[in-house]
């Protein structure tokens, strides 16, 4: 008996829908599975939040992460709003049922949340939600809590990543406002995070958190001093919010915590008198300390580490061995910088660059007390200072005030003498600022004179807090600070010409005084000489940046030979010339005789 052909049985006919599955075509069926999975995770919310165990505390049903991301999933290929807004109320309940259970709960909220803020961040203009409100309480109740999770800071700072350029354009103020807590997050994660916080780290910064995260970079090894003390005493930082510890635990813990983190020293248990004064203890109300471990940026308060103690205190921390995370801090830090001074040459305006720079030189000295850690920091930061002056010669006269007060700290340690060394050196080739700053140029002149004189009837350099310097570095240290201030001065003086008398009666003394190093009265002899022949001076020592008078300093404009001078000597021929202070150079001094 033959098969019916409509069976399709053996080689008989097959039907239509047969025959479009042997070809592979499944819409029908595609559509059923997607519609089954949209219905079963739409109903796992639903479900959720009517289950009592699951309603007081939703990211304990592990299924709820699952759900929402697929249903994420379903919105984003079928792209299309009647999907967006079926599910949109079901989210939305479920991120205030997980924010209102945080506070009471042990469960990782984490990444429940950030699939929900990608599904507020990717879909929102269709059911008219503002994100914004929702990732500051993301910020705010969950990051701060769970900023120490190793989990939750690695999805953050991808979920972070790969929005940064939505949260830049719709979202501009979220990431500066919070960049403290986000530092937290790789200052407690180190390294490992390192290369996807160093992506989203230019977001941190904008004009309102431009001079509050210089500070923040410069203390992120003392942050992790103190919150690995905060986990010692009060547990893990999962779960926990500084800001809570901060307000509810007991003084006495506070005052350990601060104690450890800033002196390296302890409270002793039992009836020790707290109230004692050499216990050294820092109050709890303590500004720095709740500046330290802020959360979020409420403007610039300088750290000011100048409490009793402070600078013996930062040197304490690092007599106790170092821990991985703060090894890693360590190294951190002086790379964030560089990115940080990288974005303040190309990307930030004049005036916060000028309100900078102060702020860098009163640190330049107050570090973590590394060896390391500070030569790097100390390099970064005096390299930032210089270029910002080449590219705003003003800056100089501008900023003369701190500038004259810095040079008066020269003695106090190796890291102020530098810095004075390099602002010496920033004034004369800048000529205090540039030719039109005439009073600004004279204050300073006056400045590297009085710094002058007092250097060489003394050696005061390095007598202040720093002891361990020997007499022979001692030396060195102020030979080479002289011949910085000799330099300034003769380079200033040779763009503000009426400063050249007063000039040459400091030189001059400097070249007959004779001092120990023949260095210092050789080169102030050999200014002198470059003195009496204004063009030479001017090529050699004048402003290495082109002006309106001194378009090409430096180089002879034959053309104006007849008005000016018609032979070029370059200093290099004319250094080792001998003779008294003031004498003239000729070719005969240069040209061997025939």
């Amino acid at each position: 008996m033959l098969n019916r052909p409509d069976r399709g049985f053996h080689g008989g006919r097959t039907s239509p829908a047969r025959a479009n599955a042997k070809r592979g075509d499944f819409p029908a069926r595609e559509m059923a599975d997607r519609d089954r999975d949209w219905d079963f995770h739409l109903r796992t919310l639903t479900v959720s939040a009517r289950d009592s165990n699951f309603a007081a505390d939703p990211a304990s049903d592990p299924s709820l992460l699952n759900s929402v991301k697929r249903l994420y999933e379903l919105c984003k290929a079928g792209n299309s709003e009647d999907l967006v807004a079926r599910v949109y109320p079901q989210i939305n309940k479920l991120f205030q049922r997980a924010v209102a259970s945080m506070s009471h709960s042990r469960t990782s909220y984490g990444l429940l949340l950030l699939a929900i803020l990608q599904f507020y961040l990717d879909f929102g203009d269709m059911v008219l939600h503002d994100a914004d409100p929702s990732l500051r309480t993301f910020f705010r109740s969950c990051l701060s809590c769970e900023f120490a999770d190793a989990v939750v800071a690695e999805a953050t700072l991808d979920f972070l990543n790969a929005n940064k350029k939505k949260l830049l354009v719709s979202f501009p103020t979220l990431l500066p406002h919070f960049f403290p807590l986000l530092l937290k997050l790789i200052a407690w994660n180190g390294e490992k995070l390192e290369k996807s916080f160093r992506k989203i780290f230019p977001a941190l910064i904008s004009t309102g958190s431009f001079l509050p995260v210089f500070p923040s970079l410069m203390d992120l090894p003392v942050l992790v001093v103190a919150l690995e003390k905060v986990e010692r005493t009060s547990g893990s930082l999962v779960g926990s919010s500084i800001a809570s510890i901060q307000k509810n635990a007991a003084p006495k813990m506070l005052l350990d915590l601060m104690d450890e983190a800033y002196t390296g020293s302890t409270i002793i248990d039992g009836e020790a008198d707290s109230e004692s004064e050499d216990n050294n203890t820092i109050d709890v109300a303590d500004p720095l300390f709740l500046d330290l471990l802020k959360d979020e940026n409420d403007g610039f308060a300088e750290r000011r580490w100048t409490s009793s103690g402070m600078t013996a205190a930062l040197q304490a921390a690092v007599n106790s061995p170092q821990s991985d995370r703060l090894k890693q801090a360590l190294n951190i830090a002086p790379r964030l910088l560089d990115i940080y001074f990288a974005m303040a040459l190309h990307e930030v305006n004049d005036s916060l660059i000028c309100a900078l720079i102060p702020l860098l030189m009163s640190r330049v000295a107050t570090t973590f007390p590394d060896k390391k850690f500070s030569y790097e920091v100390q390099k970064r930061l005096l390299e930032f200072m210089l270029s910002s002056f080449r590219r705003s010669p003003n800056f100089v006269a501008l900023l003369k005030k701190p500038i004259m007060d810095r040079l008066g700290e020269a003695y106090d340690n190796p890291a102020k003498t530098e810095l004075a060394l390099q602002l010496c050196w920033a004034i004369g080739e800048y000529g205090g600022g540039g030719p039109s700053q005439k009073d600004a140029a004279r204050e300073l002149f006056e400045n590297l004179e009085l710094l002058l004189y007092e250097n060489l009837s003394s050696s005061r350099l390095g007598l202040g807090h720093d002891s361990t310097l020997s007499e022979a570095s001692r030396r060195s240290s102020q030979s080479r600070l002289l011949c910085f201030v000799v330099t300034a001065i003769a380079k200033l003086a040779t763009l503000h010409r009426e400063l050249l008398p007063r000039a040459s009666v400091s030189l001059g003394k400097v070249a007959r005084s004779r001092i120990s190093d023949a260095r210092v009265w050789q080169r102030a002899r050999d200014y002198l000489g470059l003195m009496s022949e204004p063009a030479i001076c001017l090529s050699v020592l004048g402003p290495s940046q082109p002006s309106e008078e001194h378009a090409s300093p430096g180089v002879v404009d034959w053309s104006k030979g007849i008005r000016n001078m018609t032979v070029h000597a370059p200093f290099y021929i004319l250094r080792d010339q001998e003779g008294p202070p003031f004498h003239d150079f000729a070719f005969s001094d240069i040209l061997p005789a025939r």
